[in-house]
This record gives structure tokens, sequence and C-alpha cells, in this order.
């Protein structure tokens, strides 16, 4: 699969070749649900907590007879039927995280990546180095291009006065190749890689 090559201004700068075991597949909205769940859970705190009878302010002692009171034999106030007793089965802290094999993960960044092909919308750029960090300079740049709502991934280092310029334009995510995801894929409208970005995928994937 071949691809056309712009830079950031928007001249042509040749053609590459994309592997189609990673860029060519057929979507399947099954993996890149089953992924999007898998992320979502890790990234949830479990910090949630409330008191339960063991843990309550109240008192623990007995407040009344074991017979002779004519109501139900109860122990203590922080009983969780008494106004400011514990919580019954209330959550605690846990991790919500589920397991998914490596290579099911490693799938469904192959299906979001062929996902973005397969809609017009993934990019491929030379390089996105600045001379400076400007953020006026570079969303004019955006604007020319129609990039208002985009993910960009470059190298395993991302150029610095880029992320400087970019790290406060709406809807503009940056990351270095490492850091791509399939959530932070399928947010964005438009992907946009780097050459260098496309080489390491496919190293990664080889």
């Amino acid at each position: 699969m071949e691809l056309k090559v712009t830079t950031l201004d928007g001249q042509a700068a040749g053609n590459i070749q994309l592997a189609d075991d990673v860029f060519g597949l057929e979507v399947r909205q099954d993996i890149l649900h089953r992924m999007v769940r898998y992320q979502q859970l890790k990234a949830m705190s479990g910090t949630h907590d409330v008191k339960n009878r063991s843990e309550g302010v109240r008192t623990g002692k007995k407040f009344g007879k074991q017979k002779g009171g004519g109501g139900a034999r109860h122990g203590d106030r922080k009983a969780p039927q008494f106004r400011g007793g514990g919580r019954a089965f209330g959550p605690t802290p846990r991790s919500h995280a589920i397991d998914l094999p490596k290579k099911v993960r490693a799938l469904a960044l192959k299906h979001a990546l062929s996902s973005k092909i397969k809609s017009g919308s993934l990019i491929i750029v030379d390089s996105v180095a600045q001379k400076d960090n400007k953020t006026a300079g570079l969303l004019a740049t955006f604007g020319k291009l129609a990039w208002t709502n985009a993910l960009i991934i470059d190298g395993a280092v991302v150029d610095q006065n880029f992320v400087l310029a970019a790290r406060n334009i709406p809807h503009i995510d940056v990351l270095p190749v490492q850091g791509i995801n399939v959530v932070s894929i399928l947010k964005r409208d438009k992907l946009v890689l780097t050459k260098a970005a496309l080489e390491a995928l496919e190293a990664r994937f080889a």
C-alpha cells in the first residue's frame, strides 16, 4: 500500500510504502472494543471507599438487653440499619483492570491504524521539527492543513519546539511513538505520523 508524504507546509515530499499486515487489515470492531475497555478500566483509579461497620465512629457497646426489650437483638449502633451506622456492602479500593493477551493488544493497534487508512484519515509527514516554539505560527499551519482534531505521532524523541507550540492548541495531541495507543487514535479525527514514527512502528511489528 502506497501513501503520499507531505510537509507541514502542505508540499508533496514523495511516496512511502506501508506494510499491509499493519495498515491493510479488515477492521474488526470487536477487537477495538475489547482494547478500549481494557485501557479505560486500567486507567480507573479505583480509590472509591466507604466506612463499613468496623470503621464507624459510633459506640460498639451493646445498647440494649438481650432479652425482655420487646425488640430485635441488636449488638451495637454501627450496624448498617441504624442512622450513622456503617455502609453495608459498600465499595472498597481495588483495581478495575482486566486481562487482555499481548497478541490481542498488538492486533488492536494494527486494527486502529487500519481504520484510519480505511477512512482516509491517516496523514504521513516527513517531519514536524520547528525553528521556534510559537503557538500562533503552528496554529496557522494547522489551519491551512485543516487539522482541527488530530493525534500527531513523532519518533522516539519529539521535537521540543513542536511540543511547546502544540500543547496549548485544543483537540491536538502529540505523542512519541512509544506512547501510541488505541484510545488516543480513535479519539481524534485524524492520525498524523512522521516518517520516523512509521519506521519505528513497522520495526515494532516486524
